[in-house]
């Protein structure tokens, strides 16, 4: 099916492009959302008579998404989620959760904008597309924690193998210390025990000398 595009689309082509399609992705996203026309004789004679005002209404959105792409990118939003001492989330992280993430900072975001590369199904910092106009995008940084504290730890470089190791290694330095003093309590009392085992010295009566 032929269509022109009345914007650009990624891996499609440019405005005022012909270009073609399946029918299913023309009638399901491309018409519906206003991205493209059928290519028939009359569209595209109206097309050409609205080209001029479309390509001055491109480059006013694209200022404003330029604008806020600005602040938008390298942006890091913190998503709580439950899981496993793996770091295997409970579930995964969808474009809503990104979108509210950036809207609870401040940002205006759309969950039809977010384009998650690959599922996010583990904790940690996962970088996600934003795309505010079909000729700007902005990238942002998920950073998917069970707490707020594991989310600074992680922002600060440490995974969560890391983290995993030092929270181990410090429950064992506290089980080596417990044993300890229990070790130096037993070894007080065995002292005392030690102690008292021993009878004190008596003089003997002074009528055993005499003959």
């Amino acid at each position: 099916m032929q269509v022109i595009l009345l914007e650009r689309v990624a891996k499609l082509g440019q405005m005022g492009d012909v270009v073609n399609v399946k029918q299913g992705y023309a009638r399901n996203f491309l018409l519906p959302q206003h991205k493209a026309l059928r290519a028939s004789e009359a569209n595209i004679k109206s097309f050409e008579g609205q080209k001029a005002q479309l390509e001055a209404n491109n480059l006013e959105t694209r200022a404003e998404a330029e604008a806020a792409a600005e602040k938008l990118n390298g942006q890091q939003f913190i998503v709580i989620r439950s899981a496993s001492d793996s770091g295997a989330l409970y579930g995964s992280v969808s474009t809503r959760d990104a979108a509210d993430a950036a809207i609870a900072d401040g940002f205006t975001v759309d969950r039809k904008q977010v384009a998650l590369t690959r599922p996010i199904k583990e904790l940690g910092l996962h970088t996600v597309i934003v795309k505010l106009h079909p000729e700007v995008d902005a990238e942002i940084l998920l950073n998917v924690a069970r707490s707020t504290d594991e989310a600074e730890l992680q922002a600060a470089g440490k995974s969560i193998q890391e983290l995993a190791a030092e929270a181990e290694a410090e429950a064992d330095f506290e089980i080596a210390e417990l044993f300890d003093d229990i070790g130096a309590a037993a070894a007080d009392d065995d002292d005392l025990v030690a102690g008292g085992d021993e009878a004190p010295a008596q003089d003997a009566p002074a009528g055993d000398d005499e003959a």
